[in-house]
């Protein structure tokens, strides 16, 4: 494996290392300031949404532009990479991958909605938090495995 190969590894296995530390922060103290239970559902506080607007002032720098392009360069690579590391590799790229797509096509557009849209109906906007809330456990299930998987790999690396 070359240098840049490794090199491409570890940047991943550091950058999921991040995602997940920070996708657990968000969970347990940000996520709380923004949605609430209350006795009809979820209330969106869009104004603490976009107090604290993690997706621009964190994420974006963290992981929305820079895990997004190493997904891509770790496929690549793990595609060519020799065994054992292959397997590994390519498993927590995939993953990786998965996680960016639902990030994409859930995460973004819903906290985009939720912050520039505050008359979004009461029992709509439960839903959406309902949803995020569930999915976003799944989101940092995926990030741990694919982190758990690049680690793998990178033991592998002779």
């Amino acid at each position: 494996m070359t240098a840049f190969a490794e090199s491409m590894l570890w940047l991943l296995v550091l950058n999921l290392g991040v995602a997940f530390g920070a996708g657990l922060y968000e969970t347990r103290i940000v996520l709380p300031q923004w949605f609430s239970r209350s006795a009809i559902g979820f209330q969106v506080n869009d104004a603490a949404m976009r107090a604290t607007d993690t997706g621009r002032q964190f994420w974006g720098m963290a992981t929305t532009l820079p895990l997004t392009l190493l997904t891509l360069a770790n496929l690549w690579l793990a595609g060519r990479a020799p065994a054992p590391v292959h397997g590994w590799w390519l498993a927590a790229a995939l993953l990786t991958l998965l996680e960016r797509l639902g990030t994409f096509g859930f995460f973004i557009p819903t906290a985009i909605k939720l912050m520039s849209e505050p008359g979004v109906a009461p029992a709509k906007a439960s839903g959406l938090v309902g949803w995020w809330r569930r999915l976003n456990y799944g989101r940092l299930l995926l990030t741990l495995l694919a982190w758990l998987a690049a680690l793998k790999a990178l033991t592998l690396v002779a």
